[in-house]
């Protein structure tokens, strides 16, 4: 145990940052904390590593020397399903839409606080393993939910369409559970960010935006006339009954 936590040897942290003294600095406060911290400059030496070692979590910069932390973050999504922190110097909402559009589950500006960043990455795996059932659940009124072909089963953590499983990430599975949980009221983004990311949500917040579209494009739902996650426009979204 460390600093009041269990220490799990399987916690590996990547931090992939071409700048010496932020990866040098993350790996303090992380290694102070428990963690296991595999540094890299670069993003193909991070996705060799990762290819064979999958860790609990990735700290992915944007600007690299051979490819940005975007098609790192692609090229993970393709595979794992783990959570992916970026760390970016520009404060661009387009910026931020694209990283959580392609799969990113949290997002930090430089210049931060290491603390805050420590903070971000318990945040992060809390939430993964409670969604992959690897923390005690809570009991939930209904474990599993069928809408016209929409199956998605909580203790299991699947979700198919048609009989077609869909590769969700846990934050992506948790916004489409509490609509399912909330079928036939419409859910405000702001109760859903809430709801879903634990935080206060603000006005000029597109984190659930860019989520639902990414949800839609994983169902092959057309945006304008969609079957399932539906847009009530200045309320919020609802899964009709």
């Amino acid at each position: 145990m460390k600093n009041g936590r269990v220490m799990d040897m399987n916690e590996q942290i990547v931090v992939v940052d071409d700048e010496k003294e932020i990866a040098d600095l993350l790996e303090v406060y992380l290694t102070n904390d428990g963690y296991k911290v595999h540094k890299f400059d670069n993003g193909t030496d991070a996705l060799a590593w990762m290819a064979a070692n999958e860790p609990a979590l990735a700290v992915l910069d944007v600007m690299l020397p051979d490819m940005d932390g975007f098609k790192i973050c692609q090229k993970i999504r393709e595979k794992y399903y783990f959570p992916i922190i970026m760390l970016t110097a520009k404060v661009t909402d387009g910026d931020k839409i694209m990283g959580l559009t392609i799969g990113a589950d949290d997002y930090i500006t430089k210049p931060f606080n290491p603390l805050e960043v420590v903070a971000r990455v318990k945040t992060q795996l809390r939430r993964y393993m409670r969604y992959n059932g690897m923390l005690q659940k809570q009991e939930d009124a209904q474990g599993e939910y069928d809408i016209r072909g929409l199956l998605i089963n909580k203790d299991h953590h699947k979700c198919s369409l048609f009989g077609k499983e869909l590769q969700l990430t846990p934050i992506e599975f948790a916004i489409l559970w509490y609509l399912c949980e909330h079928q036939g009221s419409v859910v405000s983004s702001e109760e859903l960010f809430e709801a879903v990311w634990g935080e206060q949500y603000f006005n000029s917040n597109n984190t659930v935006m860019a989520h639902i579209g990414r949800l839609r494009e994983k169902m092959k739902e057309p945006a304008r006339n969609p079957k399932f996650i539906k847009t009530v426009w200045g309320v919020g979204y609802t899964i009709e009954k």
